[in-house]
């Protein structure tokens, strides 16, 4: 394909992907910061700035409590900025003398346990977010459940090659109990590399067969390539039906699916760790204004489902105990709690520099992974070898 032709491709509609990328990483991390800041107000912490986004100032407005809010000129992140603090992060004191007054006001001179109430609750309020906003789905548009009966058998597949026939029902998998065929997606995925025992259903009789799912190659919207397991089984459609929930329910439900999001996200990153699934499955920015993108082609119930997956993701890897993050603040708080005084401000400064260091080389992989996962850098390279 010419160069000039596939760059037309890529970039075809990439404003629009953007403009979507942005409100759904606003509202998530709007959703991080008031965490932050409403759970500082009930601890009496002054909060000078709530920003959304770096950089230059591009709207503000002051209330009567003293705090700032703003937009600024790079949305790709947020912050709240505490009375006492010599930096965005919290990460150190302000050496201006203070009264008492005005140490009541601090975030620094609170005690031990309130810091970290106020830390925890960006990613507590992510979680809450998520949580909320699944039950909400649940109950307005109902929850789809599709029973684990097979509808289709692809050819050339692990599911052909051990029989597995249409009207199967699937009952575990390598001893889990699957209710859904989402269960089946999710356990494909999860253990991949790993041959599936899998407990069948086939009219009165029971049986359980061994399956080893296929790595397969697919494009995505931008013509990038993921590998995936593939089982090769489809879901009967007459087998799907709409739940819609009460308050209760819906919440039980909603507690359920967030509860599965969290452990499949460890399980993938464990995997990682290990060397089981590709580390070109992590993704950055890029990756992540993709699937901004394909939500919006699939309709609004599907851009408020991305919304949740990224908050729960955000609040997750705000826990992690890297300085810099909120999780390597609360690792700091419980050394203090330990300790009885918080640690030295060397150690806390290079913890903070090789926290920082990690995120960054963190940000770069991922986002080098985006970009050759384009096709674009394919032709690029091809052109200049």
């Amino acid at each position: 394909m010419d160069l000039s032709l596939l760059l037309s491709n890529v970039l075809h509609g990439v404003w629009y992907y953007v403009v979507i990328f942005l409100v759904i990483i606003t509202v998530v991390v709007f959703v991080h910061e008031l965490g932050h800041f409403l759970i500082a107000r009930a601890n009496g912490v002054k909060v000078e700035v709530f920003s959304i986004g770096f950089g230059p100032e591009v709207w503000g407005r002051t209330t009567s409590a003293g705090t700032r809010w703003r937009i600024a000129l790079i949305p790709l992140g947020g912050y709240v900025k505490f009375y006492g603090d010599a930096d965005a992060a919290s990460a150190t004191q302000s050496d201006q003398p203070m009264s008492d007054e005005e140490k009541s006001w601090s975030f620094q001179h609170k005690r031990v346990g309130q810091r970290a109430a106020i830390v925890v609750a960006g990613p507590a309020a992510n979680f809450v977010f998520a949580i909320l906003g699944l039950a909400g789905l649940f109950m307005v548009l109902g929850q789809p459940v599709t029973e684990p009966v097979i509808g289709g058998i692809y050819p050339g597949t692990a599911a052909e090659e051990v029989g597995l026939k249409t009207g199967d029902r699937i009952l575990a998998i390598n001893g889990r109990s699957v209710d859904r065929f989402q269960d089946i997606q999710r356990v494909v995925r999860l253990e991949i590399e790993r041959p599936l025992e899998m407990t069948i259903k086939r009219g009165d009789e029971t049986f359980t067969i061994q399956a080893q799912p296929r790595i397969d190659t697919r494009k995505g919207l931008f013509g990038d390539l993921e590998k995936v397991p593939v089982l090769g089984v489809s879901a009967d459609p007459a087998s799907t039906r709409i739940i819609h929930h009460g308050p209760v329910s819906a919440l039980g439900e909603s507690l359920a699916e967030t509860g599965s999001m969290i452990r499949s996200t460890f399980v993938g990153i464990g995997q990682m760790i290990s060397g089981t699934r590709n580390s070109d499955e992590l993704g950055g920015p890029i990756r992540i204004a993709k699937g901004a993108g394909e939500a919006a082609q699939l309709g609004i119930s599907s851009v408020i489902y991305y919304t949740i997956l990224l908050s729960l993701n955000l609040g997750l890897i705000n826990l992690f105990p890297i300085p810099v993050l909120d999780g390597g603040h609360l690792l700091f708080y419980a050394f203090e709690a330990i300790l009885g005084r918080p640690l030295g401000e060397k150690a806390q400064e290079f913890g903070f520099r090789i926290g920082l260091f990690l995120v960054l080389a963190l940000m770069v992989f991922a986002t080098r992974n985006d970009i050759v996962a384009l096709p674009v850098w394919d032709a690029v390279v091809r052109m200049f070898s």
